[in-house]
């Protein structure tokens, strides 16, 4: 329903609530020789290095509305990067409405549509490998933080579409409260019942989802695994025709736990 400017709650002051947004997404590949394993962690360095990272962060500063104040960036040896944006207000192209807060999934890069302030947008990435199952894995970190009327919510969308992930764990919290003309406490400003809300359909088609979520602390926690499972697109460099069935199961069997030990978050019993 929509509100009429009478309505809406008016505020004592600025918004000053904190909506942070960690999107965690994970890409998992079977790597067997060590030249294999080294041309992945090569491939991912270049694939998301400082630079490209950046661009990713600019686009989601844009998608909430925000103005870049300073950025810092670094590529690290021997491999992983990490950017930090700080953000503030940004331009005001209309008046902030309860279809803000709608839940829906957000917009890919266009315009500026929303303000904030006092903020930041960091992501920090983690290539690393198993000692010796073959295994080797990418991770990237990407938290958005944002002070008033917009949640980084809606940058969700265009950060899944950045990256190709096999699992992803989202959580997002309110922290903080705002006060009414009256003095009253506000401690969040919209309604949410699950991050998946913010996600497309299309997207959520594609994964197994789960939702752990407190309510009364305004704690949302939402994870999810890449439900068709194609042992080609976990191979580098060559394709599953050149195994015998007997390497296949055994190179499945291996991502597939990796995969289930992240989703679930605990190591599992492995059958010898």
């Amino acid at each position: 329903m929509k509100l009429s400017p009478e309505e809406r709650i008016q505020l004592h002051g600025f918004n000053n609530l904190t909506k942070s947004l960690s999107f965690n997404m994970y890409d998992i590949c079977y790597t067997k020789t060590r030249e294999e394993r080294e041309a992945y962690l090569e491939y991912i360095d270049e694939q998301y290095n400082a630079d490209r990272l950046t661009k990713i962060l600019e686009n989601v500063a844009d998608i909430i509305g925000a103005h870049v104040l300073n950025i810092a960036k670094q590529d690290y040896i021997p491999q992983g990067a990490s950017v930090t944006i700080l953000v503030s207000e940004g331009p005001i192209v209309e008046v902030p409405t309860e279809a803000s807060f709608d839940e829906s999934p957000g917009p890919l890069p266009e315009a500026v549509t929303m303000h904030l302030d006092k903020s930041h947008i960091t992501v920090h990435t983690y290539p690393e490998y198993h000692p010796y199952e073959g295994i080797s894995t990418f991770r990237a970190d990407i938290d958005v933080s944002t002070c008033g009327e917009i949640s980084p919510l809606k940058a969700l969308h265009y950060l899944i579409h950045s990256f190709d992930t096999d699992i992803m764990t989202m959580d997002y919290r309110v922290r903080g409260f705002t006060r009414d003309i009256n003095g009253h406490k506000l401690f969040i400003d919209h309604d949410i019942n699950s991050i998946q809300n913010y996600i497309p359909e299309k997207i959520k088609d594609d994964y197994d989802m789960i939702d752990v979520n407190v309510y009364p602390q305004n704690i949302f926690h939402t994870k999810c695994k890449l439900k068709d499972f194609d042992l080609n697109n976990y191979l580098f460099g060559y394709s599953k025709e050149k195994l015998d069935s007997n390497e296949m199961d055994e190179i499945t069997n291996k991502l597939k736990m990796e995969m289930d030990e992240i989703f679930y978050g605990k190591n599992m019993k492995r059958h010898t």
